[in-house]
């Protein structure tokens, strides 16, 4: 069933309980990651959004460097409770990792030194509606997916392992694959003490 817009922001959840059942082609992943890529508005259409869509083994490449890089650092009486969520992780068929390009990004604070110090900040809003963009259409689709952060922890490994640019800068991963256990109850907050409305 095709969701609204609307429907497809309301269902979007932080789904952990992933699973590899193929719900639709990669070609169609593919897709909602370069549209949201493509179209997504950025600073000056400044366009310093990256991707890399990892399937299958590739995916679980990340997450074995993710796991081994937190082995180091993740006390060992604690390491099973992080080992578990690594592996909840890996469960999905594949990973979207965001980044920006930071030579985007400096070029537009060299070129508008008025604006220098927004656009880090403006760079981030931009890369986080890709974020939401992917999410949304993921769910959509009839895919679960969470957004995690583990960088810059891996961000080196992870530039060495697929050999991308060193200006790119890690944000964020978003593992995704069929829902084997839909999200729980959400609460929300009053909306009257959240949006102000006048005229």
């Amino acid at each position: 069933m095709k969701l609204t817009f609307f429907e497809a922001i309301e269902k979007r959840r932080s789904v952990y309980a992933l699973g590899k059942e193929k719900v639709v082609t990669e070609a169609r992943i593919k897709e909602i990651v370069e549209t949201a890529v493509k179209h997504v508005p950025s600073p000056f259409n400044s366009q310093s959004g990256r991707a890399v869509v990892l399937f299958g083994k590739e995916s679980s490449k990340f997450w074995s460097i993710t796991r081994e890089t937190l082995r180091k650092i993740v006390p060992e009486a604690a390491f099973k409770a992080t080992d578990e969520k690594i592996s909840s992780f890996d469960a999905g068929y594949g990973t979207v990792l965001f980044f920006e390009d930071q030579a985007v990004v400096e070029g537009l604070m060299s070129a508008y030194s008025l604006y220098k110090e927004k656009f880090p900040v403006w760079s981030l809003q931009s890369n986080g509606m890709i974020e939401f963009a992917v999410w949304t259409a993921l769910e959509a689709e009839g895919l679960g997916a969470s957004l995690q952060h583990y960088d810059p922890l891996v961000e080196a490994e992870v530039k060495k392992n697929w050999q991308l640019p060193e200006k790119w800068k890690l944000l964020a991963e978003m593992p995704f694959g069929s829902v084997t256990v839909p999200a729980g109850v959400k609460e929300f907050s009053p909306l009257e003490s959240r949006i102000k409305v006048f005229g």
